[in-house]
C-alpha cells in the first residue's frame, strides 16, 4: 500500500484571516496545468483562470508562479488566493469566553458565519478571530449556523484539531440551546423528537423523510408568559443541519425570526440585522481531550424577543 502523500506547507500567507486555496492535481489525462484548472474552476467564469496565470497568482510549493503550459503532473499541489467578495460588515462584536494554549471559545453574534464559505469569507468568526487574536493557525472544531448566536469552539494548534473535532463526531459534547417561540398550551412537553432530516445542497430548507432517525432533540418548555411567548430549552444529541429549527417547526412552534420554517420567505436583504433568529447556543460542556480538564461554558447573550418583544417585532 502506498504511503499517503504529505501536503507541503502553503507558500502563500493568509489574506485578511483567510487561507489561500490549495488544489491537488488528481490522476487524469490533462495536458497542462491550465487545462485542468480551467475545467476545475469553470464556475469562476470565462477568462478568470487565464487572468490568474497571467498575473502569476497561481503558485507551486516553492512559491513560484506556475506557467499555464506547465506539464500536468498528477499529485502536484498549487495555491492561489480567491477573489474576496464585497461583504457588508456584521456590526456586532465577538466575545471571547475562554482562551488558553489549546482552545478558544467564542460567543458569536447572530448573522456571522462560522467559517469562510460562499459569499461569507472575511465576515466570518474564523477570519475575524485570526485577525483580532493574531492566531493564523486557528481552526474551527465545529460549526454553528450563521443565523444562530452562541458558543463555538476553535483550536489553536492544527495538530490537536482532530482530537477536538472527534468530540463532536463521537457525540461527547453536551450542548444546550435556548429558543423563543409561541407558547402552545396543549403541547405535551418535555419530549424527545427523533426523525431523519435531509439537507440538499443548493436547497435552503432541510426536510424530514422516512427512514432511520439521524436527528434526536429533547424539547423542554423553560417558562412562558401571558403575552403568548415561550422560552424553550433544546438539547440535541445529534448535529444535523437546521435540526432544532426543523424539530421546533414540527411541533407547531417555529422559532421566531426563522426565514425558512415553516415556509421559505423572501430573502432578508443584505445588511438587514433587525430581526435575528431567536436561537442561541447557550451551553457547551466536554472533557478536554488534550488536558483532561472538565469544561462547561455558558453564553452571556440574551434573546431580544424575550426581553423586548414589541421592539423586536416592530423592526
Amino acid at each position: 500500500m502506498s504511503r499517503k502523500q504529505r501536503v507541503p506547507p502553503s507558500p502563500l500567507p493568509q489574506r485578511q484571516g483567510v487561507d489561500p486555496v490549495r488544489v491537488r492535481f488528481p490522476a487524469g489525462s490533462w495536458t497542462t496545468a491550465r487545462d485542468y484548472l480551467v475545467e476545475r474552476l469553470s464556475a469562476a467564469g470565462s477568462g478568470v483562470v487565464d487572468a490568474m496565470f497571467d498575473a502569476g497568482r497561481i503558485v507551486g510549493p516553492d512559491g513560484r508562479a506556475v506557467a499555464p503550459d506547465a506539464a500536468y503532473e498528477p499529485g502536484m499541489f498549487v495555491w492561489f488566493h480567491r477573489e474576496l467578495p464585497d461583504e457588508i460588515p456584521v456590526p456586532f462584536p465577538l466575545e471571547v469566553v475562554h482562551r488558553d494554549e489549546h482552545i478558544v471559545v467564542v460567543d458569536k453574534p447572530h448573522f456571522l458565519a462560522t467559517t469562510p464559505r460562499g459569499s461569507h469569507v472575511t465576515e466570518t468568526v474564523l477570519a475575524r478571530l485570526r485577525r483580532e487574536l493574531d492566531i493564523p493557525a486557528l481552526g474551527a472544531a465545529h460549526r454553528l449556523d450563521r443565523l444562530t448566536a452562541g458558543l463555538v469552539l476553535f483550536t489553536v494548534r492544527p495538530e490537536e484539531r482532530g482530537a477536538y473535532q472527534s468530540l463532536f463526531r463521537d457525540k461527547l459534547v453536551h450542548k444546550e440551546y435556548e429558543a423563543i417561540a409561541r407558547h402552545a398550551p396543549g403541547l405535551d412537553l418535555p419530549r424527545t423528537l427523533r426523525s431523519r432530516i435531509v439537507k440538499v445542497r443548493g436547497v435552503l430548507a432541510a426536510y424530514e423523510v422516512e427512514g432511520e432517525p439521524n436527528a434526536v432533540s429533547r424539547i423542554e418548555l423553560a417558562e412562558h408568559r401571558a403575552d403568548g411567548l415561550g422560552r424553550y430549552r433544546l438539547v440535541p444529541s445529534t448535529g444535523q443541519t437546521h435540526q432544532l429549527r426543523v424539530h421546533m417547526n414540527r411541533l407547531g412552534t417555529p422559532i421566531l425570526g426563522d426565514p425558512l420554517y415553516p415556509v421559505v420567505t423572501d430573502a432578508v436583504p443584505a445588511g438587514d440585522f433587525r430581526r435575528p433568529l431567536q436561537l442561541l447556543a447557550r451551553t457547551l460542556a466536554f472533557t478536554d481531550p488534550v488536558t483532561g480538564a472538565q469544561h462547561r461554558f455558558r453564553s452571556g447573550r440574551t434573546l431580544e424577543a424575550w426581553t423586548s418583544y414589541d421592539d423586536w417585532a416592530g423592526r
